[in-house]
């Protein structure tokens, strides 16, 4: 009895590796003969959801442009958050230098240990341009300056006070004030550090008037935040904060909405909206970019997150800096998941502590694809909506390349999970194999819902064929545009590393 059921399992599985490879080998000879081999009938089973329908406006929708994108692959996992606010607090929050593309290792600091600070008070500046603050998401006491590799700044920790104090501003009236005055008030209180440009995605230049300013509303990543819970009470700032980056840009302040979710925001002036209903990455605001006004020649473009904008507009609504933050404790280690009211910059492990169970665990500040590796004395990033808990994978899996029976996270159909598109999984770290020769698969092509060819990109940054980059589209990408192939890559390429370096090396040619 046995011995049939193993016979027929292994002839079950031996049928879904020829039908995987046959469907490679058509997808492949499609791409050849210049098909589309996004197309959802372009395979050995047409599938049911084929439509060449046009994207059009969700009911609820009252205006605005709608983007139905195709491509792309979500990571349905386990440990997601509710709408549950947690209590769960911090005491001590820093300040990141290293979290600001653009900036130098060793900023000059305006604080020592020991100084008392109230918060929005400058903690230090760039050299390169002193005008430009970084501040204190709290009030409290300077109580530690850590530093990393050749001294370079790591955290300025600050102890909170039990009652925040707030550095009292005076905000320009928007009707009446140039645009140079509110650069300089923007500098000066604190924000400026949030908004980033692209090409390369590095704190913006005040000098430079971008084409358009871009903000993505929603979040497509594995166990992303909710916006709607993000933002709570903030929606006054919101939209304050959107009437201030309208006088920054010669063209327009563009919003991506969800096209499966009503939102207030649909009400929002000064704002231009765009509907876009796809699977990850379709809330990643480089895709948004790249399907409303994509960036050409020599365009520059802004990008913020929203509870950046809602900072922003607390200037204007509240006479002070308002850096308090939501943040989504996510992954099936944390015992209760739900969101955490802190602030900017908050300490991880205090954020957690007494939440989360099992030793063999990875921290993740931010989410599986993007994040960055923590420890419980680690902090926040300033764009950091949520902390990932997973299990470590670091143990061998016997034969688990040649017999895939163990469900798991995967856009290949070698695996069965393929044929429930809805389950959750508990993933681990585990990447399932080495890195190996980097070829040629058309992967990518078929996870990146951009007119891009990305695995040539790579190798023409490996190349350092600067002309090729920028022909193959580099000014547009960011490290999490590029994740989810790194994610589907055979080859276990670095994708992200790869990016930022041709991004560096870019920028160093202006």
């Amino acid at each position: 009895m046995l011995s049939t059921v193993l016979i027929i399992i292994g002839i079950i599985l031996l049928l879904a590796v020829i039908l995987s490879i046959s469907d490679n080998l058509i997808q492949i000879e499609a791409k050849k003969s210049g098909i589309d081999i996004s197309r959802e009938d372009v395979g050995v089973i047409p599938k049911l959801s084929f439509s060449n329908g046009s994207a059009k406006l969700p009911s609820f929708a009252k205006s605005g442009t709608a983007h139905k994108l195709k491509k792309g692959f979500d990571i349905k996992l386990e440990g997601e958050a509710g709408d549950e606010i947690l209590q769960a607090s911090s005491n001590t929050f820093a300040l990141r230098p290293m979290d600001y593309r653009g900036i130098a290792p060793i900023p000059k600091l305006e604080v020592e240990v020991g100084s008392e600070v109230k918060a929005g008070d400058p903690i230090f500046y760039n050299k390169a341009n002193p005008d430009i603050k970084y501040v204190a998401p709290v009030s409290g006491e300077v109580v530690e300056v850590r530093r990393g590799a050749k001294r370079a700044i790591s955290d300025v920790v600050i102890l909170a006070d039990k009652k925040m104090e707030y550095r009292a501003v005076t905000a320009p009236d928007l009707d009446k004030a140039s645009r140079e005055e509110l650069v300089s008030f923007l500098m000066g209180a604190g924000v400026w550090p949030f908004i980033n440009k692209r090409p390369f995605d590095v704190i913006a230049d005040p000098n430079e008037v971008p084409r358009d300013i871009f903000i993505s509303t929603f979040d497509t990543a594995p166990l992303a935040a909710s916006t709607a819970v993000l933002l709570k009470g903030k929606e006054k700032d919101f939209q304050a904060g959107i009437n201030a980056l309208a006088h920054l840009t010669e063209g327009s302040v563009h919003l991506g909405l969800n096209s499966d979710e009503d939102s207030w925001m649909k009400d929002l002036s000064n704002a231009d909206l765009h509907w876009f209903s796809g699977k990850h990455p379709a809330g990643n605001v480089g895709v948004q970019i790249h399907h409303i006004s994509p960036i050409r020649g020599k365009d520059i473009v802004w990008t913020l997150d929203v509870q950046s904008v809602a900072s922003i507009g607390s200037l204007f609504t509240k006479g002070h800096l308002d850096l308090s933050r939501k943040v989504a404790l996510v992954g099936t280690p944390v015992g209760t998941n739900g969101y955490a009211d802190t602030y900017l910059g908050a300490n991880i492990g205090e954020l957690l502590k007494d939440n989360v169970e099992g030793d063999n665990l990875r921290l993740i500040a931010g989410n599986v694809l993007t994040g960055r590796k923590v420890g419980g004395e680690d902090f926040l990033s300033f764009n950091t909506a949520q902390v990932t808990a997973v299990q470590e994978g670091n143990y061998n899996e016997f034969l688990g390349w040649l017999i895939p029976i163990a469900p798991r996270p995967s856009a290949s159909n070698t695996y069965p999970n393929f044929l429930f598109r809805d389950h959750k999984f508990e993933a681990d770290t585990n990447t399932h194999g080495e890195q190996r020769a980097f070829v040629l698969s058309g992967q990518y092509e078929n996870v990146l819902p951009m007119d891009i060819y990305p695995q040539h990109l790579m190798k023409a940054i490996l190349a350092n064929d600067y002309e090729r980059m920028e022909g193959l589209g580099i000014n547009e990408l960011s490290e999490e545009d590029i994740a989810i192939c790194e994610f589907v890559c055979t080859s276990k390429q670095p994708l992200q590393k790869i990016l930022r370096q041709g991004l560096d090396m870019m920028r160093e040619q202006l």
